[in-house]
């Protein structure tokens, strides 16, 4: 089995609808990955593809009067189109309707069904058709569904079932015995809760009086399978599973299920469960990335607000695109998606930074040497200083590979192209060209080029076009290009020294406000307050600071709320008085180093519902950045003390 080569997914997406950014993101992710693990001169195999069965995708067929496969070979072609825009190198495309597929599907089924895996029984309970599951009463949500909030539907009939709940202990156990088997560990304590409320068997089968569009049961011609049994076997069957088995040996187990975190149960649950029964391995990493949000809002079609990636990349670029969803989250937690915040990353990161400092380095070669980067002199402790940011950024970007932390080894990239720009700002370049300072000017402008040369290795498979440009313009051609490995910043000595620069407009034009004006797609409202501009403070009356009060309040507890990654429950005495809030700051805060601190709340709030839990009152805290640190008292004071 593989123990050694890299072999990373995405979720299968349905193709009821034309992709999202939720997609985009995951897909993207995915390519990052296995373009680094190449980079690092590692085997690797990355899968992608599309879920073409169930009752969602019958409906959206049967809604634009299409055969449901006719449907699936349309939309397909809208997410393959997108990712070869992206730039996505999936080594596999693959489809559930495909034959294999299907013949694979068919074959485990008639196995587990043959050794008592599976069996038929009366079910009874509530379905999701958004979904695709079916709910206990004791699931419900006021009613509904507890993952999508739609309405449900009772049903009661004859299906197959999975004897999933046989393999609860041996789950647990194994969750709790490999950490890194649910990442972030996190979304592991989210699954051991769900599996110690108890676990019951799987609906694997649709009747076909209700559902036609599926896998036929090879046991029973009246049912269809359930969609989430076939669509995860495609990790498998993907890579050879009783088709090519040297192929299979060579890439099972998988390295990464990349997954979206509201198909966790699916894919931490239903799906080791399956693995086990069927007698594989278990993937070594199944990680769960967040959501992007617009504000506190989940991007949804219902709502909406989804965001089309073809848009952002018309506007922008594909690897401007690509930055900023590897820089703007952080995997495993939420991110907010604004156009207004896409601007501002991009003007600051890619054009004010690292843009700039290319120019700076192409005029000055240009100007002084002829074009060609010259070979340096000795160096200074300028140039190791540069040179020290350079292998540090080297080792944070490895670093956060291994943790799947891309924004941090960007944001170490980062600072390596800032402390570029502080480099050539220090050692002036352009004095010393007037001065006839040659040795010293060589040694500079090789330095500078050289930590082009290394970040663009580093950012190389997050924005693949713009790293092979940037490299184009220090003197690489050809297959120079592209195949630049990480594995070599370390082993082989640069060749800089002799090329040839090319000049370039620009690798990342500044967008004015005036272009960002124009990315803002939600209507001004007719009676919104005029703007004030982001450095001028609109003043108050003492009126109006009058109408607040401010009180101490002292944590008594503190705990997650259910189902929010985002969100504390804090209990708190506010002199006499106990009081509930709940507040954005689990990120900053765990619950158990808050109990005993006294914080100042806004105490006069209207009582507002987050998430079903009842918040009476807000506390403050300041913010700059990505830090967040409440506002505590100075001291021994009561709570309920007025603050002002």
């Amino acid at each position: 089995m593989n123990t050694e080569n890299f072999y990373v997914t995405t979720p299968i997406y349905y193709v009821n609808d034309k992709p999202h950014i939720g997609h985009a993101y995951t897909t993207v992710l995915a390519d990052v990955l296995a373009r680094y693990h190449r980079s690092l001169g590692d085997e690797t195999f990355f899968l992608t593809g599309t879920d073409e069965h169930g009752q969602k995708v019958e409906k959206a067929a049967a809604a634009r009067h299409l055969d449901p496969k006719a449907h699936c070979d349309e939309m397909v072609l809208r997410f393959q189109s997108l990712w070869e825009r992206l730039g996505i190198t999936n080594d596999r495309y693959i489809r559930t309707t495909e034959e294999f597929h299907k013949r694979v599907v068919r074959q485990i089924l008639q196995e587990l069904f043959d050794r008592g895996e599976i069996y038929k029984a009366e079910y009874t309970g509530w379905y999701c058709v958004g979904c695709e599951r079916f709910f206990t009463e004791k699931d419900l949500v006021d009613g509904k569904c507890p993952d999508c909030g739609r309405e449900v539907s009772a049903i009661v009939e004859s299906n197959y079932f999975f004897r999933m709940s046989s393999y609860r202990e041996w789950l647990i156990e194994y969750i709790e015995t490999h950490p890194d088997f649910i990442q972030p560990s996190f979304r592991a304590n989210e699954t051991l809760g769900f599996l110690r409320k108890g676990l019951g068997d799987l609906c694997i089968s649709r009747p076909k009086s209700r559902l036609s569009w599926g896998i036929e049961l090879p046991f029973d011609p009246d049912y269809v399978c359930y969609v989430w049994f076939d669509a995860l076997i495609n990790y498998i069957s993907g890579v050879g599973y009783l088709q090519d088995d040297a192929m299979f040996e060579k890439w099972w187990p998988a390295s990464y299920h990349l997954i979206g975190k509201d198909i966790l149960t699916t894919h931490s649950v239903y799906w080791p469960t399956m693995l086990k029964a069927i007698g594989l391995p278990m993937p070594k990493t199944i990680f769960a990335h967040g959501w992007w949000l617009t504000g506190s809002t989940k991007m949804s079609k219902s709502l909406g607000n989804v965001i089309n990636p073809m848009d952002m990349v018309d506007r922008c670029g594909v690897d401007a695109f690509r930055y900023f969803l590897m820089a703007e989250m952080s995997p495993g937690n939420d991110a907010n998606f604004t156009e207004e915040s896409f601007v501002a990353r991009y003007n600051s990161d890619l054009a004010n930074d690292l843009g700039n400092l290319l120019s700076r380095v192409l005029k000055m070669t240009l100007r002084s040497t002829d074009g060609v980067i010259p070979p340096p002199g000795a160096p200074t402790a300028d140039e190791e200083e540069l040179n020290s940011e350079v292998s540090a950024a080297i080792d944070a970007m490895e670093t956060s590979l291994a943790a799947l932390k891309f924004d941090q080894g960007i944001a170490a990239a980062m600072n390596a192209v800032r402390a570029g720009n502080r480099y050539m700002e220090k050692t002036a370049p352009w004095t010393l060209a007037k001065k006839g300072e040659t040795e010293r000017l060589n040694t500079v402008l090789y330095t500078a080029a050289n930590a082009l040369r290394q970040i663009s290795v580093l950012l190389y498979p997050v924005m693949p076009e713009k790293m092979a440009e940037l490299r184009r313009a220090l003197g690489y051609v050809g297959g120079e290009l592209n195949d630049a490995k990480i594995s070599d910043l370390r082993t082989r000595k640069s060749d800089l020294a002799g090329r040839k620069v090319v000049d370039t407009a620009g690798l990342f034009p500044r967008i004015d406000e005036k272009e960002k004006e124009k990315a803002k797609t939600a209507p001004r409202p007719a009676k919104a307050k005029k703007a004030v501009p982001a450095n001028v403070v609109e003043l108050i009356g003492i009126e109006d600071f009058a109408k607040v009060e401010l009180r101490t309040a002292k944590v008594i507890e503190a705990e997650k709320v259910e189902g929010a990654d985002k969100l504390l429950k804090l209990q708190l005495e506010v002199g006499t008085e106990k009081r509930q809030i709940v507040s954005g700051i689990a990120q900053w805060y765990a619950p158990e180093t808050l109990a005993g601190k006294t914080i100042v709340i806004v105490a006069n709030l209207k009582p507002a519902v987050i998430r079903g839990v009842e918040s009476k009152g807000m506390l403050l805290a300041a913010k700059t950045g990505g830090e967040l640190r409440l506002v505590t008292v100075d001291g021994e004071l009561p709570t309920g003390a007025q603050v002002g």
